[in-house]
């Protein structure tokens, strides 16, 4: 009964946020809120309101009413501050005011909610842990693949079941270039202007197409999905730069699209964590998400397989699973951020990327003289390596910036199942055999 009574007690008091950082999301936020009072109190039972902002400038236009809020310059002191009830922080980066005023609020005891990424990858267990410490509430949702439900599926939504496999598209960057240089045959270099042209890309947008936003978000879903310590130190990762029309025509032609792919899995050997473009083929869903969408695939020992797709990233998709968690505070839902308790949570041992078994993608520059491809065939089959096709065409020819087409003929070696040591290993002994020229180009092959 008394639980009861508090419960009723606190349901009667409007609840009070502040948000530092108005940026694209945080404008987003108080605009919804602000549009949907009435469907969010006849939900809940009272009132969410936004009590006081922090941000850079106070002059900047962001296209929402801030007028009566209350500024408060200094984001901790916006942590601190009695009139506040729980602390949205949407400022981004690791270290710095994010990490100082998230910390503060979880000291006093006050729910956070973030959309930090990097923040939680780096951070993400201590921070977990102090918000058990005092009794309070952490909420990622939009952290990891924007207006995707996915953290809350994890923590709540699978019952007992246990996730064996997650892997997914997590970087709608990555993604559009990839599906336009597919539909319009453009480059690499040209889809990323276009990108950066309509806000998807940064101005530098290395931490995108890299692999590392990726990488970030992989770590916090295989923390959820197998009860470890984030890890986004041991994430393998490859990025999209060196994709080129050679290699998506040759896919396209083999029945295959090219997706950057954040992919984790439980072995005997440990976690296995890996971000990199890989074959798909057409017929699978994965292969269906095309543009800025994103999508997380969760293999479990009940389902077979959870697809949850949507727009991974924008300010009204990612306020609103900021939102979501908002109001789970507002229920006074409780659960531990990282799904288990963190004094639960196991290290995190690294699997080495090496033994991935599988099919391979390789593209070579093979130099145009006798017993080339020979001796390239030969040195796959001493690492016991078969193939399953060896393609050669005109117009694969010079891909890599400095091979002279001339005196070089690109050849792509598509492989039978086989782990990834041998791979490594053939490559490097063909390279020792002055047989090719520039770095080759690896893609895995996952059947799904």
């Amino acid at each position: 009964m008394a639980r009861y009574a508090e419960q009723v007690e606190l349901e009667s008091k409007p609840l009070r946020v502040g948000i530092a950082g108005l940026g694209t999301v945080g404008a987003a936020l108080i605009r919804i809120i602000a549009s949907d009072a009435n469907a969010i109190s006849r939900k809940l039972g009272r009132d969410i309101v936004i009590s006081a902002v922090s941000a850079r400038s106070r002059s900047r236009d962001r296209g929402v009413d801030i007028s009566g809020i209350n500024w408060i310059d200094d984001p901790v002191a916006l942590a601190r501050s009695p009139e506040v009830d729980l602390f949205v922080e949407l400022m981004g980066g690791e270290d710095g005011p994010a990490l100082a005023s998230v910390t503060a609020a979880l000291e006093r005891g006050c729910p956070v909610v973030t959309a930090n990424k990097a923040l939680l990858a780096r951070h993400g267990v201590a921070l977990a842990r102090l918000a058990e410490e005092n009794d309070t509430q952490l909420g990622f949702e939009a952290a990891v693949a924007g207006g995707i439900p996915v953290i809350k599926t994890l923590r709540e939504g699978l019952g007992s079941a246990t996730v064996t496999r997650v892997y997914g598209i997590m970087n709608g960057t990555c993604n559009y270039i990839l599906t336009r240089m597919g539909a319009e045959g453009i480059g690499f270099e040209e889809c990323l202007r276009d990108a950066q042209a309509l806000g998807y890309a940064e101005t530098d947008p290395t931490f995108d197409v890299e692999g590392y936003d990726t990488a970030h978000k992989l770590a916090i879903l295989a923390s959820l999905c197998f009860g470890t310590e984030i890890a986004a130190d041991q994430v393998f990762v490859e990025g999209i730069s060196r994709i080129t029309q050679a290699d998506i025509r040759v896919a396209a032609d083999l029945g295959y699209k090219i997706k950057l792919l954040g992919m984790a899995r439980k072995s005997d050997q440990g976690i296995e964590q890996r971000v990199h473009p890989t074959l798909v083929r057409k017929t699978t869903a994965i292969a269906g998400v095309d543009g800025v969408l994103n999508a997380v695939a969760l293999e479990t020992n009940h389902v077979q397989e959870l697809l949850l797709a949507g727009p991974g990233a924008g300010g009204d998709a990612t306020a609103a699973s900021v939102l979501s968690d908002i109001l789970d505070v507002a229920r006074d839902t409780w659960v531990p951020p990282l799904g288990v308790p963190a004094a639960e949570l196991k290290p995190c041992e690294r699997a080495p990327m090496r033994v991935h078994e599988g099919g391979y993608y390789i593209r070579l520059n093979a130099r145009d003289v006798p017993g080339a491809l020979a001796a390239i065939a030969t040195r796959m089959g001493e690492s016991n390596i078969s193939l399953e096709s060896v393609i050669q065409r005109p117009d694969l020819r010079a891909v890599e910036p400095g091979v002279d087409a001339e005196s070089t003929r690109t050849v792509v070696l598509i492989t039978h199942e086989t782990i990834e040591s041998a791979v490594r290993e053939a490559l490097t002994r063909v390279a020792g055999d002055g047989f090719i020229v520039g770095q080759p180009q690896l893609i895995r092959i996952e059947e799904f």
